[in-house]
């Protein structure tokens, strides 16, 4: 037998998760300090351009909480308990007034009876209690009272009882009696852990038309009537003190006597005792007008507590915290289908994110991008550079650099527009393989698709060694050139890796003192507080790295923001001086000659507008024949990677292509 039901995935034809602008996201946050799952958080937590993140969700619950208290008051069983009580009276007094053979001494002392009532809701009640009616509408409304109380009080406890006991006959509520009385007994056995599941099953083959929830052992029937009792002692709490005394007063008046107040409140003991970790003591300010019953009125705790359930499961603050946690059934419930969809995406987003390979866990048990992701998010920033160098200089994707000439023996997957010959074995050898994984058999044929074909690269230019030295001081991190030089190195990183695999680069990061970073190592680099820019023990590495490959053509590429103002000495100490030591300043200038011997082809990308750092930069490259950039931060990234394809290029192409960076801000000099 088929079975259906409201489909509450969101909208079948919706996209897939974006993984491409999640990476993108994730990876800026990296770069800017975040670990990986602080940045995979963040993401979630803002959401994407075309979905909503935990922050909205959580404004929406928020929201949701703030108008069920803006709109309620608790005091609407007492203004109903009211109402009966002043329609009991004013019946009565037209009956008075109607009986025309009643003895005028005793309407008298009726009336008099009814004009000396307490203003005081439950104590009037409590006044009338004795009282000997004469009108039987007026009689019927102050049973009603009971009856309203008995059923409220009820239904603060078993939601819906308020409903199902209306007009209910005295057998009803003696049956409700029995239920209370098994009930208190059977809690009570569970606490002293003399219970069995059988005592549980008999209870409700008894009992179970009055939990509609059906729940399946003892457990479940406990979490479900504490949740509601706690609600119905937070709702107590929350009243003023005038309206909880009136309410406790009135309480034993229910059905007529005390017995079922006793029954509750032993009830409310047990429940207190097995599940003392629900919320018995807290309280709500309620600010609205429309009164709520005492049913109604634990139904809004329960809500209320709900909402702050999913606050604390959206804001994913708690250790070991997943998007899994968050209740999708109680999201719809409270604020309606369209954010338990959005969660529901964010949930599968999260799942993806880990499951896709981009992140993985270390040995220390932190994530880390991996070199899959790295490698997106390279080629996403190299795209970046490729649109900056076409818009601004007319030039081609960079995909197509190194295009032309010989065969470099490298192979590459082949993309919309490239013109490079197929390596035909490969690609046949791809499709093999695929055909395989996907259960087929490549005896009987295979299918060529384009995911299978790659094309040979070509090389025209001869091997470089590369040397990226990055500028990693508090200057960087401070000025907002942090994210900045990391993407820059990332995109060289990524241009090398993918099209120029014969050359050898080397990142260099200097600070206080120097060192060669891998590139995940430099993205996940946090920013440093130690004062100094060490340009001498970075250009020492960098000669050093040259030196290891004598047959490339030496690229020195040096990103920076201020004067150097510490060195290397003999001994190895760093000594650090502001403003700069000569000394400093001619051990730097000693190894950038170094690098010009050794061949280099020198590149300085000036940050900032110092005049004196520029003074300085200018009089380095003019040294050495080499050239000065100052580009706009937006412009590092393609400033760093058009000087690189230059200096692997003739120069005369690099002045045509690449001499006017940044609207005429970048300059040759020598």
């Amino acid at each position: 037998m088929s079975r259906y039901r409201r489909y509450d995935g969101g909208d079948p034809l919706a996209p897939p998760v974006d993984l491409g602008e999640a990476l993108d996201e994730i990876g800026q946050d990296v770069m800017a300090g975040y670990s990986p799952e602080r940045a995979m958080r963040e993401f979630l937590r803002r959401g994407g351009r075309d979905q909503a993140g935990l922050d909205d969700l959580a404004r929406r619950v928020a929201e949701r909480r703030r108008q069920l208290l803006r709109q309620h008051d608790l005091d609407g069983t007492l203004q109903e308990v009211r109402e009966l009580l002043d329609r009991a009276v004013l019946e009565e007094r037209k009956q008075l007034a109607r009986d025309v053979e009643m003895d005028d001494g005793d309407r008298a002392l009726r009336e008099m009876q009814l004009d000396n009532l307490s203003a005081n809701t439950a104590a009037a009640v409590t006044e009338l209690a004795s009282y000997d009616w004469q009108s039987r509408e007026a009689r019927e409304a102050y049973e009603q009272i009971k009856d309203l109380l008995g059923r409220e009080l009820l239904d603060q406890r078993f939601a819906g009882m308020k409903d199902a006991l209306e007009n209910a006959t005295d057998e009803d509520r003696a049956a409700v009696s029995e239920m209370l009385s098994d009930l208190n007994d059977l809690l009570e056995k569970h606490q002293q852990g003399e219970d069995s599941q059988q005592d549980f099953d008999d209870f409700m083959a008894k009992h179970g038309q009055f939990f509609p929830e059906n729940p399946e052992n003892i457990d479940e029937l406990l979490d479900a009537l504490a949740q509601r009792s706690a609600a119905a002692q937070r709702m107590l709490n929350s009243m003023s003190p005038e309206q909880r005394q009136q309410l406790m007063e009135l309480s034993q008046q229910a059905f007529g006597s005390p017995a079922l107040m006793e029954q509750l409140a032993r009830m409310d003991a047990n429940l207190q005792s097995l599940r003392p970790g629900e919320d018995w003591s807290g309280s709500e300010g309620f600010e609205g007008s429309e009164g709520l019953g005492l049913g109604d009125g634990t139904g809004v705790l329960q809500d209320l507590a709900e909402l702050d359930d999913l606050a604390d499961q959206l804001s994913q603050s708690y250790s070991g915290a997943r998007l899994d946690d968050v209740d999708l059934d109680a999201l719809a419930r409270q604020v309606g289908d369209q954010a338990a969809v959005d969660a529901r995406t964010l949930q599968q987003l999260e799942q993806a994110l880990r499951d896709s390979g981009y992140l993985h866990r270390g040995s220390d048990g932190q994530y880390r991008l991996s070199p899959q992701a790295m490698r997106l998010l390279g080629k996403a920033l190299l795209r970046d550079v490729a649109q900056r160098m076409s818009g601004r200089q007319g030039q081609r994707d960079l995909r197509s650099a190194g295009a032309a000439g010989e065969l470099s023996g490298a192979t590459r997957e082949w993309a919309y527009g490239d013109t490079e010959p197929w390596d035909v074995t490969g690609s046949i050898g791809n499709a093999v393989r695929r055909t395989a994984a996907e259960g087929g058999d490549p005896r009987r044929g295979v299918r060529l698709e384009i995911g299978d074909v790659e094309v040979q690269e070509t090389e025209a230019r001869t091997q470089a060694a590369v040397a990226l030295l990055v500028d990693t001081s508090f200057s960087m991190a401070m000025d907002g050139r942090w994210v900045p030089m990391k993407r820059t190195a990332l995109a060289l990183h990524t241009l090398i890796r993918s099209r120029f695999r014969g050359d050898a680069l080397q990142l260099i990061a200097f600070s206080r003192h120097a060192q060669v970073m891998e590139i995940e190592e430099l993205t996940g680099l946090d920013a440093r507080w130690d004062k100094g820019t060490n340009l001498h023990h970075g250009l020492l590495l960098a000669n050093r790295h040259f030196r290891k490959h004598p047959q490339a053509q030496p690229v020195l590429l040096v990103v920076t923001d201020g004067e150097p103002t510490s060195h290397l000495e003999p001994d190895g100490e760093v000594h650090f001086s502001y403003p700069p030591h000569p000394l400093t300043i001619s051990y730097a200038v000693r190894e950038l000659d170094n690098a010009m011997r050794l061949g280099a082809q020198t590149t300085f990308f000036r940050l900032g507008e110092d005049p004196g750092l520029a003074r300085f930069i200018e009089s380095m490259a003019r040294r050495v024949d080499g050239r000065v950039v100052a580009p706009e931060l937006d412009d590092l990234g393609a400033a760093v990677v058009g000087s690189y394809l230059g200096d692997r290029s003739p120069a005369s192409s690099y002045r045509d292509h690449f001499g006017d960076w940044a609207g005429g801000r970048g300059f040759w000099v020598g």
